[in-house]
């Protein structure tokens, strides 16, 4: 799994009708700043409304999975938003000027594909994953669903499908990892049996329905006069049945590949939580509905899980930041460096790592004996990397100068002494309004809330006459 985020290089469009509106609609996918995640905006309404990718905005889940807010509406997301996990793309914004996201052939492959044509480009940004504490599990007893998630350093998926029937019985799929979802499952296509294909017309559903977009699976025996009648619904001359029951003589892509598509769903829906998943997902007979339910569930794990949390640090991966390029964009010197490295930054937030060690210079008075850092100078690291982010906000940061105004609440909770690792956050909690930058500051060590501020500072531009 690739461990900076992701956007695509350029904008590219593809054209297709909706499977359910059976409107003509334009979809452009471009690049998009870090963390900006999932996000499509309507152009085509007044205002240019943008929905974001979010479980909590979803409003219908009938033969596929629709988000709304403030009116606007997006229809049939997920296969678009499998595609973009599956290429693991992090930051993307996806024009339409339509309701639904165009069915192409049922597959998420053309999306992959129009992709492909562009490239992905690697963002100075680690991704933010959401690692499952523990096993997450949901029921739908009712309906005989069951889903699970369960801690696994990596992305994994296994859907298993029981539909009672002589033509498709029982079968699994498996995504081992994430990089197999072009090869293995991203061309298998949507499908449904025959007995429901006039229901959904009824319904006035499937308006963009054709036998090149769907597999339509027969479960019994069909007369002349139903296949006639049907070949009229799809605009056909004649429509015919194999023995193997796929209507039209249809050829399967794989002989599971009912169960795949079902795996390419869950991944699709699973984007909605937010954020890149590590986790084994389990799914027995799941469906949008469950799906999104599941999904749900595992966000306000999640979010749960963030409160005060120690933002995630591993020294194995680079760094966003090394100290070398860190006093590059701050002017201090010795004994005033205070940050070894930035490991995450983007247009809001940033995370600063300081080793400390007794050859510090200031142990040696702070106290002889018994090594505890200044409370004011973890407040000064903390400070010098809401400095960096600071410096973030403007183009061309070697022309300013960061001043810290004012620190309030502080508070100091544990000690720190040679040998820990801080970890500091800082997040801008307002607009920044003439030059003033307003950030709230905590310092972790070993996952303990260690010291924490208000922030206050000017950004102000040097004056090249001194």
């Amino acid at each position: 799994m690739y461990t900076k985020q992701h956007t695509i290089k350029q904008a590219v469009t593809i054209s297709g009708v909706g499977l359910h509106t059976g409107t003509l609609v334009n979809m452009t996918f471009k690049p998009a700043p870090i963390n900006h995640g999932f996000k499509f905006q309507r152009v085509d309404l007044e205002g240019q409304p943008i929905i974001e990718a979010d479980v909590d905005l979803v409003v219908d889940t009938s033969r596929g999975t629709t988000l709304e807010k403030h009116g606007a509406r997006v229809n049939t997301v997920e296969h678009c938003l499998a595609a973009l996990l599956g290429l693991q793309i992090d930051n993307v914004l996806i024009e339409l000027d339509g309701p639904e996201i165009p069915i192409m052939d049922g597959s998420s492959k053309p999306f992959i594909d129009v992709l492909d044509t562009v490239g992905l480009e690697e963002q100075n940004a680690l991704r933010n994953f959401f690692e499952v504490p523990h096993g997450i599990f949901y029921t739908d007893s009712e309906k005989n669903i069951e889903l699970a998630a369960l801690p696994l350093d990596d992305y994994r998926v296994t859907v298993m499908v029981d539909y009672n029937s002589p033509v498709l019985g029982s079968q699994y799929a498996t995504l081992n990892n994430i990089s197999q979802f072009t090869k293995e499952i991203s061309s298998c296509r949507t499908f449904c049996f025959l007995h429901e294909l006039e229901m959904l017309f009824k319904a006035n559903l499937i308006k963009g329905g054709d036998l090149n977009n769907a597999i339509v699976i027969v479960d019994r025996v069909v007369k002349d006069d139903e296949l006639d009648y049907l070949a009229g619904l799809f605009n056909k001359t004649k429509i015919e049945v194999k023995k193997e029951g796929i209507l039209n003589n249809l050829e399967l892509r794989y002989p599971n590949e009912p169960a795949r598509h079902k795996l390419l769903d869950v991944v699709g829906d699973l984007a909605l939580v937010g954020r890149p998943i590590k986790a084994q997902i389990l799914a027995a007979r799941p469906g949008h509905a469950s799906n999104v339910a599941f999904a749900k569930k595992l966000k306000r794990v999640m979010l749960d899980a963030s409160k005060n949390q120690m933002p995630k640090y591993d020294p194995s991966l680079p760094p966003v930041m090394d100290a070398t390029k860190i006093y590059k964009a701050l002017p201090h010197a010795y004994p005033f460096k205070l940050v070894d490295k930035i490991i995450h930054l983007d247009e809001n937030t940033v995370v600063g790592v300081k080793n400390v060690t007794i050859n510090e210079p200031f142990f040696q008075g702070h106290f002889p004996g018994n090594p505890v850092m200044p409370g004011v100078l973890q407040i000064e690291a903390m400070a010098q990397s809401g400095g960096v982010l600071a410096m973030n906000t403007v183009p061309d940061p070697e022309n300013y100068w960061t001043y810290f105004l004012s620190i309030d609440n502080a508070k100091f909770r544990k000690m720190v002494v040679p040998g820990d690792t801080m970890i500091f956050k800082c997040e801008i909690k307002e607009p920044i309004k003439r030059g003033i930058i307003k950030m709230y500051g905590q310092a972790f060590v070993a996952g303990h809330l260690v010291c924490e501020a208000n922030l206050t500072a000017s950004i102000v531009k040097k004056d090249k006459s001194c």
